[in-house]
């Protein structure tokens, strides 16, 4: 074996040893969720941010609290409401004097947007005009404020929760917002069984301590690796394939054109290829298959596909087309 390659290898395994040990660091204190907690892992692996949707008590802060706790990383909460502004969000200029010369001049003063793990909860309970304030965050990782460009520290992921049954007080997150998320993560009921585990850990006076097992330099070695990984050529046509059959222009499907409104843009392509690249490198493969395309797709596609007002009334929702896409699209 080449000694480039055997040290590629080795490299590559300890890495992904430590995603093992991340995910052991989150089970000590969430309760099942394993497929939330894998698509998150592959958020960070890729380099995007996730948008998490679930009813009220199902422990969406918690997880992103906990995760945050096991990365050697910056971590700040914002709870968004309606009366939330931009400045709240991306700092603001304050009035400063110098102790020696007595000139006084303005000082930006960063807001809870300047850390590795910005924690948007509820993000929904904010107006569009706070909400766009994320905007330029996500995309290019760094902050315009009064004419001046501050940059980011990377890693950066910004993972956002919201409640969708709560909506007195709510603005849905415009369809340009939603797309800046490589994810939306929708959050189930436990089982019987982690139900009682649930109640039986939360209601004693055990108190658990979690480890930091990855750094952030980790996380950006990791998220490189990604990139790095090989897809074949007849893969980029099937993502291909599965998008274009999203749009109802061009798309061959009947039920895509008589449910859909809108379909899904390039950057789901991107999203998807990125996001199939993460979950290979998290199972231990340096090669993307069909499975990990078809399992990152409804993530990747369920808040990029619009459904009309037909589909609404006879219950389709971009799940059901997204399924019916997958079913119809061969390599």
């Amino acid at each position: 074996m080449d000694k480039d390659l055997a040290v590629a290898e080795t490299e590559i395994k300890d890495l992904t040893n430590k995603l093992t040990l991340l995910k052991k660091e989150i089970a000590k204190v969430i309760v099942g969720q394993e497929e939330t907690v894998e698509q998150l892992l592959i958020t960070f692996l890729a380099g995007g941010h996730a948008l998490l949707e679930g009813v009220p008590g199902l422990a969406k802060t918690l997880l992103i609290r906990t995760l945050a706790q096991a990365i050697d990383l910056g971590f700040k909460r914002i709870q968004f409401t309606p009366d939330l502004m931009p400045s709240d969000i991306l700092g603001t200029e304050i009035l400063e004097e110098d102790q020696q010369s007595g000139k006084k001049f303005f000082q930006f003063n960063k807001g809870p947007i300047f850390a590795n793990i910005v924690l948007a909860d509820e993000i929904n309970r904010t107006p569009p005009k706070t909400q766009a304030a994320l905007l330029e965050a996500m995309q290019e990782f760094e902050v315009t404020y009064s004419g001046k460009t501050y940059k980011l520290d990377r890693p950066f992921f910004i993972l956002a929760t919201q409640n969708p049954i709560e909506q007195s007080g709510t603005f849905p997150l415009p369809e340009a917002q939603q797309d800046r998320f490589l994810f939306y993560i929708k959050i189930g009921y436990p089982s019987a069984e982690e139900e009682v585990d649930v109640l039986k850990r939360t209601t004693g006076s055990s108190n658990v301590k979690i480890q930091r097992v990855i750094s952030g330099n980790e996380i950006l070695h990791l998220q490189k690796l990604v990139r790095d990984i090989p897809i074949s050529d007849h893969l980029l046509h099937y993502v291909s394939n599965l998008v274009r059959a999203t749009r109802p222009l061009s798309s061959s499907n009947e039920f895509v054109r008589k449910w859909v409104q809108w379909g899904a843009g390039p950057r789901a392509g991107q999203a998807m290829i990125l996001t199939a690249k993460a979950r290979a490198l998290q199972d231990g493969r340096y090669a993307v298959t069909q499975e990990d395309l078809k399992k990152v797709a409804l993530p990747v596609l369920r808040h990029r596909v619009i459904v009309n007002f037909r589909a609404e009334a006879e219950g389709v929702d971009a799940d059901a087309v997204t399924r019916k896409i997958i079913e119809d699209t061969s390599l």
